[in-house]
């Protein structure tokens, strides 16, 4: 089911404003996407982007092989938990990032529990939870915008599992400011909350309103960034509910993502990965 943000954002269709002519709004749309990535091209920004650590894929990873049964395939989804057991109590302080060829960078490390409440936010279901039991310090291997790392993590023992679940407990680097100006209007890409196993495709959270057909997200792929760009199908006139729904929305792209950082053309900075939760978007 679509979630509902609350108010109603300026720019998004079913706010009451009239479709004007679409080729031409096309043609700004592509304009504003040429704009973002040149001025990201060889920027402070990117330069932050490449030497930070960035996760671009989900902080969690499930017990080494399949979930036994659909339920707890659902609880892992919904993030449905409880907590069965003790977490250590210490901070872990720094860890290390490490990439190949020997660049590694520290970040702070979250707490067992920490982590545990980051896993669990915004979860629950009506089924029965998964049930943590406990929790050590370990490893993972993670998507970045440098390409894989090997991160600090806490692995969580699941009642009635072998494997651990993982989590990426290191902390993100500050997202970089962008190098341009934001447009008028609201964004309409909202987030990054999946990325395909071969890189060519992405799904993002987009945003539209209740007076229209949907969203629609355009890509514009350069060597060095990918900028996103959110649109609505079939505006109408007239007063509508003041909302805006969020919608699930798959980009194919030409090529890999690769390392290129994914921009959204409203602001021009890079889209958070919140699949299923970031650290930076609480």
């Amino acid at each position: 089911m679509a979630a509902l943000v609350a108010g109603c954002l300026a720019g998004v269709a079913g706010c009451g404003s009239p479709d004007g002519d679409e080729s031409g709004a096309r043609e700004a749309r592509a304009d504003r996407a040429r704009m973002v990535a040149a001025a990201w091209e060889g920027s402070a920004a990117a330069e932050a982007w490449r030497t930070g650590y960035h996760p671009v894929e989900a902080a969690v990873r499930p017990p080494r092989g399949a979930l036994r049964d659909a339920a707890d395939e659902r609880a892992y989804e919904e993030r449905h938990f409880a907590m069965g057991g003790k977490l250590p109590a210490q901070q872990p302080g720094d860890g290390t990032v490490r990439w190949g060829e020997g660049d590694s960078l520290k970040r702070p490390v979250q707490g067992a529990a920490e982590s545990y409440r980051a896993l669990v936010a915004g979860g629950g279901g009506e089924g029965a939870p998964l049930t943590v039991t406990g929790a050590e310090r370990g490893e993972m291997r993670l998507a970045t915008s440098r390409g894989p790392a090997t991160v600090p993590a806490w692995l969580f023992r699941l009642e009635g599992y072998d494997a651990p679940l993982s989590w990426a407990a290191v902390t993100p680097s500050p997202l970089p400011r962008s190098p341009i100006a934001r447009s008028g209007g609201a964004p309409q890409v909202d987030r990054i909350v999946a990325t395909s196993r071969d890189g060519r495709a992405v799904t993002v959270i987009a945003l539209h309103g209740a007076c229209d057909d949907g969203a629609v997200v355009e890509a514009l792929e350069s060597r060095g960034s990918v900028v996103l760009s959110g649109s609505v199908r079939g505006k109408e006139p007239g007063n509508c509910t003041k909302q805006a729904i969020e919608q699930r929305v798959t980009v194919k792209l030409e090529r890999p993502v690769g390392e290129r950082v994914l921009l959204d053309a409203h602001t021009g900075q890079p889209l958070p990965y919140a699949g299923p939760r970031d650290p930076r978007t609480g």
